[in-house]
């Protein structure tokens, strides 16, 4: 999903930017209580930043389609660190990668953290699978709101490229050809995503569910343990 530059205008590019900071610097806003009270989380928000940008370099195959994909990551770190926490873990992943390793462009820099992380982050996670999962405490059902979830997140954030490419009038596809072309290729992704944070959610579950409670001191210890059970 990741955009370069010669799909998205200046003017796109400048917009989707200045809203991309503007949510950062609310997440920022956000956290920033918690942070001072519990500075232990944001080394967390690192290591698991970390984590997810380790497992978006693992690349894997769409049958049928000639293409490849990886997971986003959004909807994961939006379930073990917040909506606001995973928005800016996400943002820095996305920045080191356009800067440091040539994935995205630095024009497209804003579209693509809106595109991969504020419709995981601020979509996804909070209408999808955070009621389900609060009122629902089979795992099964869990399983399948997290790969709900990461469908539709993954949906929205595609869709919003071919919006984005659209108005910026960088594509000689006709609309339609460019939306059931993007759309069956990250409705597999989601999918492979979904089952890929769904077994992870519910080894959490089983080994730290600290980590799924609201109190942001449990949520730190529970962070802890995960990551020191994930080393083994």
């Amino acid at each position: 999903m990741h955009m370069i530059d010669a799909l998205i205008s200046p003017e796109v590019g400048g917009t989707l930017a200045a809203a991309a900071a503007a949510v950062g610097g609310y997440s920022i806003k956000k956290i920033s209580t918690r942070s001072e009270e519990h500075k232990s989380f944001i080394p967390l928000i690192g290591i698991s930043a970390a984590f997810v940008f380790a497992a978006q370099m693992i690349n894997f195959t769409i049958p049928g389609t000639g293409s490849s994909g990886h997971i986003g990551g959004g909807l994961l770190l939006a379930i073990l660190l917040g909506p606001h926490a995973a928005f800016l873990a996400l943002s820095v992943i996305l920045i080191i990668q356009s800067l440091f390793f040539a994935d995205g462009g630095i024009l497209a820099l804003g579209a693509n953290i809106i595109n991969m992380g504020f419709f995981t982050c601020f979509i996804a996670y909070p209408f999808i699978y955070k009621p389900i999962s609060t009122r629902f405490k089979s795992g099964t059902v869990i399983f399948g709101a997290t790969i709900a979830a990461a469908v539709i997140g993954l949906q929205l954030g595609a869709f919003s490229v071919v919006l984005e490419t659209l108005i910026s009038g960088k594509t000689e596809l006709p609309f339609k050809t460019f939306l059931f072309l993007m759309q069956p290729i990250h409705l597999a992704i989601g999918i492979v995503e979904g089952f890929a944070t769904a077994a992870l959610i519910l080894y959490v579950r089983k080994n730290a569910p600290e980590i799924l409670i609201g109190d942001m001191q449990k949520k730190t210890s529970g962070l802890k343990k995960l990551f020191r059970l994930l080393q083994y």
